[in-house]
């Protein structure tokens, strides 16, 4: 029972590489690699030809178990707000102010703090229910569709959950699921003035033109 060994476990989703795996829990590849191999050496995931996959279910529950305990005796950081997500076991994205930190690389905050810092993710409307649940397991706050006021959370870090009635598109960056880049930029260019910022990083790193005569439409 290691808290390494559970993030590996439960981050995990089957066809995932050593690498992905890593990248989701922020922890070097060698780390993961060598408690991979300790893991399939015990039964507990598999490595195949299409990746890792999870075999003993069981352990992953009590994995599950154990690591919401602990986090839900103490605030959860910044850093452990872009990890927690990828234990529910369901697929999301991140997108709105996320959208922009993610495609940024981290370049870009806006209207956070470290005393009110919602995360805003993408997520199947048929999940909602089992999101909620888990997020009340790990301690953290959850809204839908709207970020609420900080003095109605408890804690720093809580999730705004919007609901997908259709498929959710997601690209990977740094081990984070995203919107897709051009729609990170419709999001951004309709509140242009507060994500200009934003928008010069990615118009630089990933050689895209940014459409001006919005700026101007909206100013008039």
């Amino acid at each position: 029972m290691d808290s390494t060994a559970a993030k590996v476990v439960l981050a995990a989703q089957r066809g995932d590489s050593i690498n992905r795996i890593a990248s989701k829990i922020d922890i070097s590849y060698s780390w993961v690699y060598d408690w991979i191999e300790r893991l399939n050496n015990a039964d507990i995931i598999a490595k195949t030809d299409n990746g890792i996959q999870i075999v003993d279910h069981e352990m992953r529950q009590q994995y599950a178990e154990m690591m919401a305990a602990l986090y839900s005796r103490d605030t959860i950081s910044q850093e452990d707000a872009y990890i927690v997500p990828h234990f529910a076991g369901m697929e999301f994205v991140y997108t709105e102010i996320d959208a922009a930190y993610v495609w940024t690389h981290g370049g870009y905050q806006i209207a956070r703090s470290h005393n009110d810092y919602p995360v805003f993710i993408d997520v199947h409307d048929r999940d909602v229910e089992r999101w909620i649940a888990f997020f009340q397991q790990w301690g953290v706050d959850t809204t839908i569709n709207e970020r609420p006021d900080a003095s109605d959370v408890d804690g720093n870090v809580h999730y705004v959950l919007y609901p997908k009635t259709n498929g959710i598109d997601a690209e990977w960056v740094n081990g984070n699921p995203v919107i897709p880049l051009d729609d990170a930029i419709n999001q951004m260019m309709e509140n242009r003035p507060a994500y200009e910022p934003a928008l010069e990083i990615i118009a630089d790193k990933y050689d895209r033109e940014i459409d001006a005569a919005h700026h101007s439409a909206m100013s008039t």
